[in-house]
């Protein structure tokens, strides 16, 4: 008789979560940190400095900015689910590869049909490639430029598409944001040094070889997924198979030869559901002192499971706007209790819609007061504001 496969308990995933993400003892450094959770949520700038502050000692904003502009052993680009991610440089090709290089035809053939459909050029496709030519040809000319800097130099770049006409939402997009995506999700480009704080999205714009001091390394998809599927595991894991799908945005086909090619092991949950995990990674781990984070909106630690009820309980209503983005948690001891929020004079406001006792309450107040002082002077608007975050700044 097959022996049964190890069980594994929603309380040792959330000992393993504390430990991995960083978060129940901090990480050494934003670099490491980057790359144990595989990428920090760029979507939101603000985001990927909140989520370093949670995991780091130390100057994190300096730190951040060091490792993305000057050294470079940082670098912002797009990933899993077409979402950009801070990732340290050695780890953007496992990306490019594994995740965004898988897009390019699709967008650029979705784009295409745009330009046809809407009379601006009868063969989208030429067109295109004559537009991202210039493009690529102004950013080697000017090193950095921003996309205003871009429009004026490249007259095809101000071309408007429309997008849901007639309806409320509805209106005129700048070519340029579809172009530079293109040309990002090719890793041609890449986002560089943005105008203004580290609040800021208005990024400059460099060729990635420029930016890089050389091409990324080339690296066959198959290969890079399965590198991809072993350190989601080894950060993530156990976890569903779904988990993993959601994650990457890869296919069943593509999740299911990833996983065959590195050594895993089947698990089961507490609901009886099966999972995986890397060989090796079910034997009990102790569980870490008690720690309370508050995590920012659209954190790679609340984002890092389709499957989210061993962690996020029934909070999904108050903490997730309608699309599905994450708001700014409370997080204590591997667990989602509340969200917070900043106002507008600086004050950090939250609720707990779970009690932790006394304890994790004194906690939470100690995190808050380290996150106020931390923030200083910078207000972060939520870009995806939740119900509770709106609640809480009323």
């Amino acid at each position: 008789m097959p022996a049964m496969p190890p069980k594994i308990t929603d309380a040792q995933r959330r000992i393993r979560l504390g430990t991995r993400h960083n978060l129940a003892t901090p990480g050494p450094d934003v670099v490491t940190v980057a790359g144990d959770l595989i990428g920090l949520h760029s979507s939101d700038p603000a985001s990927v400095y909140l989520a370093a502050r949670a995991r780091c000692h130390g100057d994190v904003a300096a730190a951040l900015d060091a490792a993305l502009y000057d050294g470079r052993d940082l670098v912002r680009i797009l990933g899993m689910r077409r979402t950009m991610f801070v990732v340290p440089t050695a780890d953007a090709p496992l990306l490019q590869h594994g995740c965004a290089g898988a897009l390019v035809g699709r967008e650029r053939n979705r784009l295409a049909a745009m330009i046809e459909n809407q009379g601006i050029a009868e063969d989208g496709g030429a067109w295109i490639d004559q537009v991202s030519a210039a493009t690529v040809a102004a950013l080697d000319r000017l090193g950095e430029a921003t996309a205003n800097e871009l429009r004026a130099e490249v007259d095809a770049l101000r071309t408007q598409l429309v997008f849901g006409e007639g309806k409320k939402w509805g209106g005129p997009v700048g070519v340029s944001t579809r172009i530079l995506f293109l040309l990002a999700t090719g890793g041609t480009v890449v986002r560089a040094r943005p105008r203004g704080s580290w609040l800021s999205a208005a990024y400059r714009w460099s060729l990635m070889e420029r930016w890089l001091g050389a091409p990324l390394p080339g690296m066959p998809p198959g290969e890079a997924r399965a590198a991809l599927a072993r350190r989601w595991l080894t950060t993530y894991g156990p976890a569903r198979f779904e988990d993993l799908k959601w994650w990457t945005g890869w296919t069943v086909a593509d999740t299911r030869r990833a996983l065959a090619a590195i050594d895993t092991v089947e698990v089961t949950f507490e609901d009886g559901d099966e999972g995986i995990a890397l060989a090796g990674d079910v034997e009990i781990v102790d569980p870490p002192e008690p720690w309370v984070r508050f995590l920012p909106g659209l954190d790679s630690t609340t984002m890092g499971w389709k499957i989210r009820d061993w962690y996020l309980g029934p909070h999904r209503a108050a903490l997730f706007d309608r699309n599905g983005n994450a708001g700014a948690t409370v997080w204590h001891d591997g667990r989602i209790v509340g969200g917070w929020a900043q106002r507008p004079d600086g004050e950090i406001v939250y609720r707990i819609l779970e009690d932790g006792g006394r304890d994790a309450t004194a906690l939470m107040e100690a995190e808050a007061a380290g996150l106020h002082r931390w923030l200083g002077d910078f207000r972060v608007t939520p870009r995806f504001a939740t119900p509770l975050q709106k609640e809480l700044t009323r």
